[in-house]
């Protein structure tokens, strides 16, 4: 096994936990049953916390609450590996000892004593190396001994000490098997030793000491037989002697774990293995630290739900119905879980889908997994994989290691009982990898239907069929996702709730569920739709609903003070209306896009699409005599910045149909700007907005300011199909303009806009440029001939 050198860094504090008749030392591991208050309570402080206690043994035993001055103040620092509650009460753990400490000052009294500490490591040994390896190997000759001739000890053991150089760890590995049978002085003596050589040459005395005791018992016992078959008149095989206690509590339960595993379904590769550990552990000694790591593994075989599954809900109806209950829209991944079901319906052989929901933050990704494994009748268990950078979280340790554990999908499957739950692995868009390894990749076995019916931990090793778990992954991003990882998942796109869905869900969800947790009766407070509307646009901006719910609760919470202020709980008290958000909120936070008023000249209506939903982007253009120079301002990307250089270029290629001079760009320097600059921006969306804008300012013509945009834009003119068509139009909409220019190609996405919208725009569909200056321009403000007549002017007047 493993030393802890290595262990991580230990904290300031720990829980104190008093030990009776008994003294730990490092590289131990043994059960301890804890039933004092005091100790109950710093026992699963440790174990819910990082898992790890100051064991130190007490002066008197008889001492029931002992404080810390009534304790050794040498101690061992220990891992907590298992905790679980007996029938009476009492907590049984398993502890592995990790280093000595000593105890400094108490922090923390009740309901546990806590403590600061200080290491106590060993010093250089007075004596020289060959006097320290002479006392190591006779200290090994007399412990071997010990071991043969009693019979208490597996032999096994012998051949780990040949391999212990290290003399301070082979006197703490020793004592550790003889601890529980010398008295807590003898023991703490040792412990506290600093000196490796006088630890060897007191712990040599003892085994002396030890061995003569049992030399003199064996005579004893041979002296007696021998005098039992002399006075039963024959020779024959003696009885067996009685056992010890603990060696009968040993064997009852390896008879009780012989019959767990013939009883538990488990594969035939994990049977045998555990039949084959069930050997092993009866050769052992019953409190060896190697029979507690074996008796640990054999549980873990038999906790897994190897064939155990859960009856899927296969009423597609019914289904549908909790899913519609949980949340509003969504209709892709919901149509994908039905799909799912009814595939189940008719073929009983289909292996668990993978998908990932990607999306904003609070659009519901975490909350709609639940409401899948609610809707299949499945459990539901989630492991977040945010911050995770250590391969052996997902594929767990090897059992070489102390304290080795399997990885967190075998423990989260232990969790869900059954073979078949919906296994969500949340934030799987920041995993990150180190020097540990990379869990991304160990993640890829996990999610490949072709190779998780054979999914190895490194702590079990053996094949576990995860081919039945419905694995849901959610993101925010996918740039951050390996694309092997991301070949592997089914992927399945949120988009932010528009302004009309986010107004749905708040009198559908939010302000029920808030009233509820204000404890306002229903009717006590009530929201007319432009009030939430009003906080929606000007309290929250945002993809999800998160902010939104907490304004809500916010309002409620100060309608709940005056209400118990004024003696007022029942009826309807406060009716809110857009007017009054402002008395609860406060000033507003955001404004959404307003258009210019009256046409302008050189001013475009554009539409973008943010994080937080549609939005509309003014695009300004300015032209001044000069030399040729393009400015771009407004904190632009580079996609955006190159749509900018396409535009012009496209206006240069028109000049003449402008009634352009062929060389007007070298006479004028024209500069381009998107206002809110500290917003970035970017994507080629914005072409067609900067190609208007550009020909409004050299023609002087003015455009119209109840119209918006958006379209990317080629050299040669031609109008390209954009993204996020719908947030575009509802943004739009918000704003006042009634009249959108959207790519021709894109008329295939207009029944995704709410029809609440669309029955108040006018959509204009355009394959050229040509026909969007048509629309944007204000021809009824040109006083000369311009484009439209196709006769040179000079634009410069």
């Amino acid at each position: 096994m493993k030393s802890m050198d290595s262990m991580p860094d230990l904290p300031e504090t720990l829980p104190l936990l008093a030990l009776r008749n008994r003294v730990v030392f490092p590289q131990m591991a043994l059960p301890l049953y804890v039933g004092r208050e005091r100790s109950v309570a710093a026992i699963e402080s440790a174990f819910h916390g990082d898992g790890l206690i100051l064991l130190a043994a007490q002066r008197d035993d008889k001492m029931e609450d002992p404080r810390v001055e009534d304790l050794y103040e040498t101690g061992v620092i220990a891992s907590v590996i298992q905790l679980f509650r007996l029938q009476d009460g009492t907590l049984k753990t398993l502890v592995s000892g990790l280093a000595r400490v000593r105890i400094a000052d108490v922090v923390q009294e009740e309901p546990y004593y806590r403590v600061t500490f200080t290491m106590s490591r060993s010093i250089e040994s007075t004596r020289n190396e060959a006097e320290l390896a002479l006392l190591m190997s006779q200290v090994k000759e007399v412990f071997g001994k010990i071991v043969r001739k009693g019979n208490k000890l597996p032999t096994e053991i012998l051949s780990a000490l040949d391999q212990i150089s290290n003399p301070t760890q082979l006197s703490n590995v020793i004592m550790g098997q003889f601890a529980a049978s010398y008295d807590v002085a003898k023991s703490q003596e040792i412990l506290e030793m600093l000196d490796p050589g006088e630890r060897l040459e007191r712990l040599l005395v003892l085994l002396s000491e030890e061995l003569d005791i049992l030399s003199d018992e064996i005579k004893l016992k041979n002296r007696i037989r021998s005098n039992m078959r002399r006075s039963s008149g024959f020779i024959g095989a003696a009885k067996p002697e009685e056992m010890p206690p603990e060696v009968d509590e040993m064997k009852q339960e390896l008879t009780e774990l012989e019959e767990r595993i013939f009883q538990h379904k488990l594969s035939e590769e994990a049977r045998d293995r555990a039949i084959k550990e069930l050997r092993k552990l009866k050769l052992m000694a019953p409190m060896s630290a190697e029979a507690t790591v074996v008796r640990n593994y054999i549980d873990w075989i038999l906790a897994l739900p190897w064939e155990h599954t859960s009856e899927d809900i296969l009423d597609i109806t019914q289904s549908q119905a909790i899913l519609d209950q949980d949340h509003y829209g969504m209709e892709k991944p919901k149509e994908r879980i039905l799909e799912h079901l009814a595939v189940q319906t008719l073929s009983k052989k289909v292996t668990g889908p993978i998908l990932c929901f990607t999306g904003p933050p609070g659009v519901g990704k975490t909350s709609l997994a639940r409401s899948v494994a609610r809707a299949c009748g499945r459990e539901f268990i989630r492991l977040s994989l945010g911050g995770v950078r250590d391969e052996a979280e997902i594929r767990g340790h090897r059992r070489t290691y102390i304290g080795a554990m399997p990885g967190k999908i075998i423990q989260s499957m232990k969790k869900a009982g059954t073979a078949n739950p919906v296994f969500l692995l949340d934030e799987i868009d920041k995993l990150s990898s180190d020097f540990r390894g990379d869990p991304s990749s160990a993640l890829l076995e996990v999610l490949d239907p072709e190779q998780n019916k054979s999914f190895n931990d490194h702590y079990l090793d053996l094949d576990y069929d995860l081919s039945k778990v419905l694995f849901i992954a959610t993101s925010n991003s996918l740039s951050t996702i390996p694309w092997p990882l991301q070949d592997r998942m089914e992927i399945i796109e949120l988009d932010g709730y528009t302004e009309w869905e986010k107004l749905s869900i708040a009198f559908k969800y939010l302000i029920p569920k808030q009233l509820e947790r204000c404890g306002i009766p229903e009717g006590g407070v009530t929201f007319s739709e432009g009030a939430v509307k009003a906080v929606i646009n000007h309290y929250t901006r945002e993809a999800g609903v998160r902010s939104l719910e907490r304004n809500i609760s916010s309002i409620l919470r100060k309608c709940a003070l005056k209400m118990v202020r004024g003696g007022k709980n029942t009826g309807s008290e406060y009716r809110l209306k857009s007017s009054s958000i402002s008395t609860w909120l406060g000033k507003k936070r955001y404004n959404f896009g307003i258009p210019e008023g009256g046409n302008t000249t050189g001013v475009v209506n554009g539409l973008a699409v943010t994080a937080f939903g549609g939005d509309l982007l003014v695009a300004e253009a300015s032209t001044v005599p000069g030399k040729g120079n393009l400015s771009l301002t407004g904190k632009l990307g580079e996609v955006m910045q190159e749509s900018a250089r396409t535009a012009l270029s496209c206006v240069r290629a028109r000049s003449s149909a402008f009634g352009l001079d062929v060389d007007f760009h070298d006479k004028v320097d024209i500069h381009i700007h998107f206002p809110e600059g500290a917003i970035p921006k970017d994507g080629p969306s914005a072409g067609i907005t900067i190609v208007t804008a550009i020909v409004s300012s050299l023609l002087q013509i003015p455009v119209h300011s109840d119209l918006a945009m958006t379209g990317e834009i080629t050299l040669r003119g031609r109008v390209l199909k954009i993204g996020g068509l719908k947030e575009k139009v509802i943004a739009a909409h918000r704003s006042g303009i009634r009249r959108v220019v959207i790519p021709k190609a894109n008329t295939v996405d207009i029944d995704e806009i709410p029809h609440k919208v669309l029955s108040q725009m006018t959509i204009l569909p355009v394959d050229t440029v040509d026909e969007v200056l048509n629309h944007a321009l204000d021809q009824r403000q040109v006083t000369k001939k311009t484009v439209f007549s196709n006769t040179p002017v000079d634009w410069r007047t």
